[in-house]
């Protein structure tokens, strides 16, 4: 027995969060019962969402840990379905049939490069959680005048709408072209577009943004845009151990899949 939301995202059902909106609007039923927050379930209950009964022991049978690296080409929005119709990065993920999916975090339509997707929906939520403050490197250039005291309040500490914040890291990549120039920062946050508005509080603008490193898992130089890569067992438990979590994976590595762009 353990809590519903847990239950359900480890079985790829959705990520912890997903599955929380669903129970706060009414949509999950346990043996009947509308769910709450909390609601323990184990492999001989009956879950249904929307009336459709979901079959979460099975999944949890059948299935194991995987990720998908995605090198996220702009244009693209991150997000299941888009009313203005634009490509999803979900449109050049290979086909699962017993989970789904859940993509870790978000990158906004004009941000490319590394972004990962698990079958795993607690491993997915515990990535994204502040919590554990898994650092994300961002490649980024700039067109501005960046002085070092900039560069010092921006590892400092600003105030933006929704609170503080401040890279962890910020490193010239190269020589100055022009008005344009390079940087690679870090920070362990996931705010809506906190990179760029850590700059603009300086009066820098961010002419591209490419996220290249999420915790252990680095963008390869060799993937091109819009295509993905399913990481190996030894880097599944890399993350996993990132967020003191066991991982599912079967005893021996499977063989390295690439998907092609379409």
């Amino acid at each position: 027995m353990d809590r519903i939301q847990k239950v359900l995202a480890r079985a790829g059902i959705g990520s912890r969060r997903e599955i929380e909106r669903l129970i706060a609007a009414g949509r999950i039923q346990v043996n009947g019962e509308v769910a709450r927050p909390g609601t323990a379930i184990g492999r001989g209950d009956r879950v249904s969402i929307d009336g459709r009964e979901v079959h979460f022991a099975r999944a949890l049978e059948r299935r194991r840990s995987r990720v998908l690296l995605y090198h996220k080409p702009v244009g693209e929005v991150t997000t299941r379905a888009d009313p203005q119709g634009r490509p999803r990065v979900f449109d050049r993920l290979p086909s699962l049939k017993t989970s789904r999916w859940i993509n870790v975090g978000r990158l906004d339509v004009n941000t490319a490069g590394l972004l990962l997707f698990s079958t795993d929906g607690e491993l997915a939520n515990r990535l994204m959680h502040p919590s554990y403050g898994i650092e994300r490197e961002y490649a980024v250039r700039v067109r501005g005048n960046v002085t070092p005291e900039l560069l010092q309040r921006l590892t400092a500490g600003v105030e933006l709408d929704d609170g503080p914040a401040r890279f962890r890291s910020v490193v010239a990549a190269g020589e100055s072209g022009g008005i344009n120039r390079w940087y690679h920062v870090v920070l362990t946050e996931g705010r809506q577009r906190e990179v760029r508005r850590l700059w603009e509080s300086q009066g820098v603008e961010v002419s591209r943004l490419i996220r290249v490193r999420f915790g252990p898992v680095s963008l390869p130089r060799n993937l091109k845009p819009g295509r993905w890569l399913e990481l190996p067992p030894h880097t599944i438990r890399a993350l996993y151990a990132q967020v003191a979590l066991e991982p599912w994976l079967p005893a021996r590595s499977g063989r390295k899949r690439r998907g092609r762009r379409h």
